[in-house]
């Protein structure tokens, strides 16, 4: 309201306080006012009065209950709402004194607000009504009368919960003993509250018409009457009767109101409802007022009887029947013919419009309880009643509604039976009836279900059937003659009436499927009530549908409970069997029925129709009699009396059976019919056959039928479904089951599984599906279970398995012509419902054999099997199928499994013995992962693991054999890298490679262990003798072996990504494992055979943190390695960086003591000089221990040597003869001399200065001379740690060394250095030239050292080379001779396939770079004087090499849209052509830096016709990354901005590993950084070429991430630029972007403003005008164009621009004139001056301006006064 910060009115000193107006109310009229509800004036007082001058009342209310009290009063919901939960939780917890306070105002806020509009709000009413009940409870009564009328409607609330919640505060206040008092003591409040509320109020007087919308008020309105009238209802029900009476009288003014009788008629459905529900109250409570009110209840309800609303529907019939129940005459007073009945024919005709399930329910009781008088209940009456009920029934909304079409069906016969038992009798009316009921309705009622499919259920025929018992019975039990005699004829009027529709139906060729069905549907309920016996029989065996079926099997599967026995003597029928004949008697459902199957027969054989055989076989199968067969016997003998088509009885069955009706039938007629090839009538003739049988009295009986039909040829489909009915039923299979033991079956069906598996492999079978078929038969047989026994002979189930097994096998080794999908497909099918059948039962000796075989397939890798993926699935799903059997083999003590044994004596075969690659050995691995893991699932015993590691684990010998095999290149990364020493022989030979198809039996043996290995530690289990260990230590091996392979292959790489995938983790299994037992083993492996597993050790014990306390547990003194072995050294070797630093100065001098001792043969022995070197090349290289006088005393010792023994050294010579031994010391002494200089250099003299650096020069020859040696291992090392030696000195002599002797630097850099890079260099280009493809890895080990030594290669040696020639007759160039033979032997070498050699080269290039334009400078007039536009090329072989490196990459990243990243995988191919490319613009451009503006103009020109540039900004665009973050350790930046590869500098080093990932996309932002900078014009002129997707990509990159750097570098280099000017002035403001010239002389000054773009350099820089003194306006626009001009098309920077534009300002001023083409003085491209001259009108021009001129217009004439131009 007021706000405090706003301005007040004027004299009101004070804000407003509603405290201080009470006070000054008080004043005024001498009392303390109270508190007002919802009372608008003093004579209406609210809900809490205010009382004037009481304030002893007022104080009985507490002032926080008047706080919600005031807030109930509110028109907010929300307000209202959370009051009232406020109001029930102070009930709770307030005092019940201060809780009674507020009693004597409730009634009145109660009356309003529990009837508020807001449903919520009404819910809390009652709720906190509740809690008020609880805490005052009797101190209640006092407002009891005031308050229970609400009370009673609030309980009668529309909401749900909130009627809940009044009840339960009802219950609360009052137990239902006292509940009646309490409303008697109230009753006349109460009905005066509700007579007013139905009576008096209308929507405006519940509601304000001014605030609230007349929907709510309507609703409102709608509701209160609905809750009264169902009170009203409430308390007629909660009334005593002794009460009734007294109440009766006070509502007669309610029922003489026409406006209460009107609400039946109401627009609101829920005031309908509860107005009938009252009226039926009022008819069962007060019958004596309604009778005198007939005139007004009975049309009110009577007229309604076609109400359509579902919430009415009920309660108004229910009042319908109240009031044909109570009133005797309120027929009277309504027009039963014009007012009701036809409202009724049309709820019957539309079949209740949707309420068939409330309506139909009433019919019964309704024409019961219509008299004949009034009505004129006639027999027209019923026949319209039942023909709308049928006709509603036939309505496509009844027959899609189970519920309403079994309301009508039920509704129909009740009424039926009714009316006819009103009518039996002999009369001609009853007759009548009778006839009409019968032929009229029920007939056509039962031929409207046939017709119908939807009306053929059990429902309707089973009513029919109930009807018809109904009816006999009577017969039976009738004492009356005319009543049995009337309903024989009833009965007798049916028959005859279905027979003759059932026979016309079947005799109309037409008929459907679904008639015949609904007919013999009709028949079989009619047979089932006809055989009371039946529905009292007791059901003794269950049919269990399994929910495990495989998804290839069809059927459902039979389990036959252990308990319940089957005998063959006893008739124990299922419902689904015939009838015994035993029960089958004659009448006229059976005479049906026979004249049925004879004339279904006829049309059988005579049209073969195969609708009237289902027919028949399903008459059969309910009918099934000897006298039924007998009576078609007869009609075919009567047909066919010379009996010439009837197939004869064999006399091999015996006379009784022979003489059997069904027998006969069999051989006469059903053996003709399964003759036919006819698939679509097997089941019917199968259920035929069964029911044949079914009249056969023994089992011997139906095994002598059945086996001889087997003998005859049966048909596979038809025994096919011989055994599934067999099986879908336990009383069939009773019939069957000693046939299906028998041996003539079993050896058919192995027969068939013999046939199947050999046809399929040799011929293809023509019809799929009759294989399919044959192959369920199999499967079926082999699948089903009674009583955990086989459907077949066991012993044939074994032979059926040896079978399939057998085709199996077979598979797996067949050619790849023969397909043997299908095969294979099918023997799954089988096996896999065989062992699913398998519940309980042991797997026999044949069925493991399949098991193991089918495991072996899906182990092996199915690219070779040739089997299709789903095959491989469904292979899977069969062999875990058959994990379950055997699970619980493993648990039978009795009977011991063989497949794990088979099983893992295989696996170790093919893992040892066969080669697999990567996919087999996962196929592999995860096949024995699953088997495993399902078992112990199963079966959690560490027996499985155990016993299966046990088998395929190797012997010792075997792991060494696997070991041997594996190749030896690994041991050229270690070697290089000086982590392990050798000085014994590996030949190239020796260095043999591993096979890129096939993996390594080590590899294939080590995982499948590790992954068992997994498993047990995950189950806990121990193994024996360590094994654990074992399998861990080779895991370790090999995967050692695999990261030492310098290029490993793609199998390899894919088989560590394998192990990864399944879990098979180092750290994994190194936590898992007992690593200090682990060490101890690999440890104990390291000090006896020392190589590979000394890397596994040093390994393990990094990626551990293993302390070097740990470590020393290990070999417990240093003693222990000595004598020195190959062993030992490589474990001290690998195990130094975790040495204890006295251990490590222990063995310092221990080996430089024995070093002092050795002899001439021991120097180059293991246990002598060359295996004490290696040691303390290894303890010391790393400085963890001060060496540096021992380094010092180590080097003397080795001087002395050069004294004593100086052929030790290889000095200069050839290295073919040399000894490995001999090789081996020196590598171990140029190692200890490059520690040397590292640790100990201060120490050093003259005198062993020049014994390094001699020995560095001289052992460089040896390396140079011997360079075509290097395929050789030792040869190569040497090569390496030579050119390391000389990197070391030459960084040493690079770095700033005060503290050196002066002749010592000069001695370096005049001779040893000169010395080093005339070696190098040559040797270079003669590895680079004599490359050898297979080698490659070898030469890129000598080439790291040698590019980096070469990085040292000063400019004047570079220039000074000894090269060579190498020149190019037509390359024109004017570069001297040695120059242009450099750059012609190393420019090629930017695309080697070596990242070292062009990083070398590079930086040797990249001294030259500034050199080389200065030769341009001359030749430079040449190229001004010319008239056509002058280009000039960068160096000629940079140029070359980016041609060929300009093709490489367009195919390289054609692929990729501009924009898009291009991952570039490092040390490929294409990253050595895309570093190359790269490279080599990098030259390009800062030998273009180098150039003055004249040149770069020349070259700029060149680039732009090559359109190099525009293809190098579209190959950036793809090579650098989108976000270009930074990801290194340099120091962050103090603006703390995010470091992008813009932001920080490249280095480029040749032993650079760690970035090589982000090395291509950083050095491509280094060359777009350098080219925006350098050559802006260019890139700007392109990207205003670029289509628009590009344009976007790249403004929106460089303005993000590059102008604001460039522009910070342009500005700053501005105001740092020392370049001076005469006569002007350059400032920048960087905060602005902006650079301002002050031009000066004489009386003109000129003020230019430099504005910078957001996007520089990409958009144009604008030129603004300032201060301007004595300049033509004119002028001064040419001269700000012409700087515009410069800054926009020159490329360089804006000093440069500047300069440019002063100069050319300047000779205007010295009376040059401006050039009238180009209107500049100096020519914008090639910086001249206007020379030629119009001999006419005396006007200069630039010669290139003219030329342009020339060639654009195609004339020759003057550009000013059009003469001829001479």
């Amino acid at each position: 309201m007021g706000g405090k910060n706003k301005q007040r009115t004027k004299g009101n000193l004070r804000p407003s306080s509603s405290g201080r107006a009470a006070e000054l109310l008080a004043k005024e009229r001498g009392t303390v006012p109270g508190f007002i509800g919802f009372g608008s004036s003093q004579s209406d007082l609210g809900y809490v009065p205010a009382v004037q001058g009481a304030e002893e009342i007022d104080s009985l209310v507490d002032s926080d209950f008047r706080m919600v009290l005031r807030k109930l009063s509110k028109k907010d919901v929300t307000t209202k709402l959370k009051a009232m939960q406020e109001f029930g939780t102070m009930c709770d917890e307030r005092e019940t004194e201060i809780v009674k306070g507020v009693l004597p105002y409730w009634p009145r806020i109660y009356s309003k607000i529990s009837l508020d509009f807001d449903r919520r709000v009404r819910e809390a009413t009652q709720q906190a009504f509740e809690k008020l009940i609880l805490k005052v409870k009797k101190h209640l009564a006092p407002n009891l009368k005031s308050l229970m009328g609400y009370w009673l409607m609030a309980q009668c609330d529309t909401y749900a919960p909130a009627a809940i919640a009044a009840k339960l505060a009802f219950q609360a206040a009052f137990p239902p003993s006292k509940q009646a008092e309490a409303l008697v003591f109230c009753k006349d409040e109460i009905i005066n509250v509700l007579q007013d509320h139905l009576l008096k109020e209308t929507p405006d007087t519940l509601s304000d018409p001014q605030t609230v919308p007349e929907e709510e008020r309507e609703a409102k309105y709608y509701r209160i009457l609905t809750s009264s009238l169902l009170a009203l209802k409430k308390l007629l029900c909660m009334l005593p009767p002794n009460e009734i009476a007294s109440l009766e009288e006070k509502l007669k003014p309610l029922l003489s109101q026409n406006k209460f009788w009107k609400f039946g008629k109401h627009c609101s459905p829920q005031v309908r409802s509860a107005f009938f529900e009252l009226i039926s109250a009022f008819c069962q409570y007060i019958p004596e007022s309604m009778k005198a009110e007939s005139s007004k209840i009975s049309p009110a309800v009577l007229v309604n009887i076609d109400e359509i609303d579902p919430l009415v529907c009920p309660p108004l019939w229910e009042a319908v029947l109240y009031i044909l129940s109570t009133i005797e005459d309120c027929w009277i007073h309504v027009n039963a013919k014009k007012s009701v009945f036809p409202k009724l024919s049309t709820i019957l005709r539309e079949g209740g419009r949707g309420l068939a399930p409330v309506i139909y329910p009433y019919l019964l009781p309704f024409i019961s309880k219509i008299p004949t008088s009034p009505t004129d209940l006639n027999f027209e009456f019923f026949r319209n009643f039942f023909t709308h009920i049928t006709k509603g029934l036939s309505t496509e909304r009844i027959l899609t509604s189970h519920s309403e079409c079994s309301a009508i069906i039920s509704a129909f016969f009740e009424c039926l039976r009714f009316i006819m038992q009103q009518n039996l009798g002999e009369k001609e009316g009853s007759i009548k009836m009778q006839e009409m009921l019968i032929n009229d309705q029920l007939i056509p009622f039962v031929d409207t279900a046939l017709k119908e499919p939807r009306l053929q259920n059990e429902q309707l025929f089973d009513q029919l059937a109930e009807t018809l018992n109904s009816w006999e019975t009577k017969v039976e039990k009738q004492e009356d003659d005319s009543v049995m005699n009337s309903l024989k004829n009833v009965l007798k009027t049916f028959w005859i009436s279905l027979s003759d529709i059932c026979l016309e139906k079947i005799s109309n060729q037409e008929i459907d499927v679904k008639s015949l069905l609904g007919i013999s549907t009709l028949l079989e309920v009619l047979q089932k009530a006809e055989n009371t016996w039946v529905q009292s029989k007791k059901k003794v065996s269950k049919i269990k549908c399994m929910d495990d079926v495989p998804e290839t099997s069809t059927e459902n599967k039979i389990q036959i409970p252990e308990e319940e026995d089957i005998d063959d003597s006893e008739f124990c029928w299922d419902e689904k069997l015939p009838v015994p004949i035993t029960h089958q008697d004659k009448g006229p459902l059976n005479d049906l029925v026979c004249r049925l199957a004879e004339l279904s027969i006829a049309y059988i054989s005579e049209l073969k129709s195969e609708k009237h055989l289902g027919f028949l076989a399903s008459l059969l199968n309910s009918f099934s009699s000897c006298q039924l067969f007998q009576a078609l016997l007869d009609l075919a003998n009567e047909k066919n009396k010379s009996n010439k088509d009837l197939v004869p009885v064999p006399q091999e069955i015996v006379k009784p059976i022979r003489d059997n009706p069904a027998i006969q039938f069999l051989y006469h007629r059903l053996m003709n019919w399964l003759g036919e090839n006819k698939k679509e009538n097997s089941d019917f003739l199968v259920d035929i056959l069964y029911s044949i049988l079914c009249c056969c009295e023994t089992d011997t009986e139906r095994k002598i039928i059945l086996d001889d039909l087997t003998k005859l040829d049966l048909k596979w489909n038809i025994l096919l479904r011989i055994i599934r009915k067999a099986c879908s039923s336990s009383d069939k299979h009773m019939l069957v089951s000693t046939w299906l033991k028998g041996d003539i079956l079993g050896e058919k069906l192995v027969t068939l599984a013999d046939h199947l598996c050999n046809q399929d492999l040799e011929v293809a079978i023509s019809s799929e599906s009759f294989t399919s078929e044959r192959w369920t038969l199999l499967s079926l047989v082999l699948s089903q279970h009674v009583k955990n026994d086989y459907l077949i002979g066991e012993a044939y189930v074994e032979r059926i398995i040896s079978k399939l097994n057998a085709a199996l096998s077979k598979a797996k080794t067949i050619s790849e012509t023969v397909n043997t999908e299908s095969q294979v497909s099918f023997i799954c099918d089988v096996a896999s419902n065989f062992f699913s059948s398998m519940k309980g039962c042991c797997l026999m000796p044949s069925s493991e054999e399949l098991l193991l075989t089918i495991f072996q397939l899906c182990a092996q890798n199915q690219d070779f099997a040739q089997l299709s993926d789903f095959l491989v699935c469904k292979l899977r799903h069969t062999w875990l199928c058959g994990l379950h059997p055997l699970v619980l083999q493993f648990g039978n003590a009795d009977k011991q499994s063989t497949f794990l044994y088979s099983s893992a004596v295989w696996l170790k075969k093919q893992i040892q013995s066969t080669s697999l690659d990567v996919k087999s050995l996962q196929v592999l691995m995860s096949t024995v992962d699953d088997l495993l893991s399902n078992l112990l699932e199963a079966y959690n015993s560490p027996f499985l693991l155990r016993f299966y590691v046990e088998n395929i684990m190797p012997s010792d010998n075997e792991w060494e054999n696997m070991r041997h095999s594996l190749s030896t290149q690994w041991l050229h990364k270690p070697l290089l890298e000086g982590r392990l020493s050798l000085n014994y022989e590996h030949s190239r030979m020796d260095f043999k490679e591993h096979s890129t198809m096939k993996l390594p039996s080590h590899l294939c043996t080590t995982a499948l262990l590790s992954k068992i290995v997994l498993l047990t530690m995950k189950e806990e289990i121990i193994l024996e003798d360590n094994k654990t260990e074992k399998i861990i230590a080779e895991l370790l091996y090999a995967l050692q072996w695999c990261e030492e392979l310098e290029n490993p292959s793609s199998m390899l790489i894919e088989f560590r990504e394998m192990l990864q995938g399944m879990g098979i983790i180092y750290d994994d299994l190194c936590v898992l494992s007992k690593l200090p037992g682990l060490l101890k083993l690999i440890f104990i492996r390291s000090r006896d055979t020392g190589t590979l597993w000394a890397l596994t050790i040093s390994k393990l014990m990094h990626s551990k943190n293993i302390l070097p306390d740990e470590v020393k547990q290990l070999y417990k003194t240093t003693e222990g390695f000595f004598p020195v072995t190959e062993g030992s050294l490589h474990t001290v070797q690998s195990l130094s960086p975790f040495l204890p630093l006295e251990d490590k100065e222990e063995l310092v001098n221990h080996c430089t003591a024995r070093l002092m001792t050795c002899t001439k043969k021991d120097l180059c022995n293991i246990d002598g000089s060359f295996g004490y070197l290696s040691i303390l090349n290894s303890c010391l290289k790393k400085g963890s221990i001060d060496g540096r006088e021992k380094l010092y005393g180590i080097l003397k010792i080795i001087m002395s040597w050069k004294n004593d023994h100086e052929d030790i050294f290889l000095f200069s010579c050839c290295l073919k003869e040399t000894s490995p031994q001999l090789l081996g010391l020196n590598i171990e002494i140029i190692h200890l001399l490059s520690i040397l200089l590292k640790y100990s250099s201060s120490l050093l003299v003259d005198d062993d200065w020049d014994f390094i650096m001699c020995s560095m020069l001289a052992w460089l020859e040896t390396t140079s001379e011997n360079h075509a040696l290097y395929s050789v291992p030792l040869v190569q090392l040497f090569a390496c740690v030579s050119c390391d030696l000389a990197c070391t000195l030459s960084a040493y002599f690079s770095s700033i060394s005060s503290n050196l002797p002066v002749n010592l630097i000069s001695e370096w850099h005049e001779f040893f250095s000169e010395g080093i890079h005339n070696l190098l260099l040559p040797l270079l280009v003669k590895i680079t030239e004599s490359k050898d493809i297979s080698e490659t890895s070898f030469q890129n080990s000598v080439l790291i050292p040698l590019g980096e030594t070469l990085t040292y290669i000063s400019k004047d040696q570079l220039l000074n080379h000894k090269l060579a020639v190498r020149v190019t007759p037509d390359q024109r160039t004017n570069l001297p001779e040695h120059l242009q033979t450099l750059l012609n032997t190393l420019a090629p070498l930017l695309h080697f396939r070596a990242r070292p050699v062009q990083i070398a080269v590079y930086h040797m290039l990249y001294k030259l770079m500034p050199e080389l334009p200065r030769f341009d400078d001359d030749d430079l007039k040449s190229y001004v004087d010319e008239e056509e536009e002058p280009a000039l090329s960068p160096p000629i072989a940079l140029m070359t090499v980016l041609g060929i490196l300009e093709d490489l990459l367009e195919n390289i990243l054609e692929c990729y849209p501009v924009g898009e990243f291009a991952v570039i995988q490092p040390l490929s191919e294409e990253f050595c052509y895309v570093l190359g490319y790269l490279l080599t613009w990098k030259l390009i451009l800062t030998f273009f830096k180098a150039a003055t503006s004249q040149l770069r103009a020349l070259y700029s020109l060149y680039l732009r016709r090559t359109k190099s540039l525009n293809k190098l900004l579209y190959h950036l665009f793809r090579l650098m990354p989108e976000i270009p973050t930074y990801v290194g350790t340099a120091v962050e930046l103090p603006n703390k901005e995010t470091k992008t590869f813009f932001t920080e500098e490249l280095h480029l080093h040749v032993r650079e590993t760690a970035t090589l990932t982000s090395q291509i996309p950083h050095l491509a932002c280094s060359v777009y950084q350098i080219t925006l900078k350098d050559l802006p014009a260019m890139v700007r002129l392109w990207w205003n070429s670029c289509e628009k997707r590009v344009f976007n990509v790249v403004d929106k990159f460089t303005s993000k991430y590059v102008s604001n750097m460039l522009s910070f570098q342009e500005i700053s280099s501005v105001q740092t630029s020392t370049q001076l000017f005469n006569g002007m002035t350059v400032k920048a403001r960087s905060t602005t972007r902006e650079v301002i010239a002050t031009y000066s002389v004489d009386d003109i000054f000129i003020e230019l403003i430099i504005q910078l773009p957001l996007n520089y350099p990409l958009g144009s820089i604008t030129v603004e005008s300032g201060k301007r003194v004595g300049v033509a306006v004119q002028q001064w626009r040419n001269w700000m164009l012409q700087l515009s001009t410069y800054l926009t098309h020159q490329n360089g920077s804006i000093m440069e621009g500047l300069a440019l534009w002063k100069n050319n300002v300047d000779k205007r001023f010295e009376g040059v004139e401006d050039c009238m083409i180009c209107f500049s003085v100096i020519h914008g491209f090639n910086y001249s001056l206007p020379k030629k001259a119009c001999r006419t009108c005396k006007k200069k021009f630039h010669s290139a301006c003219l030329y342009k001129w020339f060639t654009s217009s195609n004339k020759s004439t003057c550009p000013l006064c059009r003469e001829t131009f001479f």
